[in-house]
């Protein structure tokens, strides 16, 4: 069973999703650029959220995207609107190790 919300420009908005028997619901947020891109999308169970953000180029093509687990992806086109390159930023160990080493004022390998 779903329950929806639609903008002026007929794009989803909000979605209520429970299952057959109605023992959960999962809601879903949505929000759109002036070009009808989804730019944002809440996902909420139980008190949880995900989040996933978008942004696009002039040509609607998705440039930038973080996902739910917060990882980061930038992208880069041709002029052919091929994607030529994706960089890529995760969170690592080494951020924590310089955090610490700053933070003690000392050398971390």
């Amino acid at each position: 069973m779903s329950n929806e919300k639609y903008d002026d420009k007929g794009n989803l908005t909000y979605e209520k999703v429970s299952d057959v028997n109605k023992s959960y619901d999962v809601e879903h947020q949505y929000e759109y650029d002036k070009n009808n891109n989804e730019i944002l999308h809440i996902k909420s169970f139980e008190g949880i959220c995900w989040i996933t953000k978008k942004k696009y180029d002039e040509k609607n093509r998705v440039i930038y995207l973080k996902d739910i687990n917060g990882k980061e992806n930038w992208y880069k086109y041709d002029k052919k609107n091929e994607q030529i390159e994706i960089t890529k930023k995760e969170f690592k160990e080494i951020k924590l190790k310089k955090l610490i080493s700053e933070t003690m004022n000392m050398e971390v390998e």
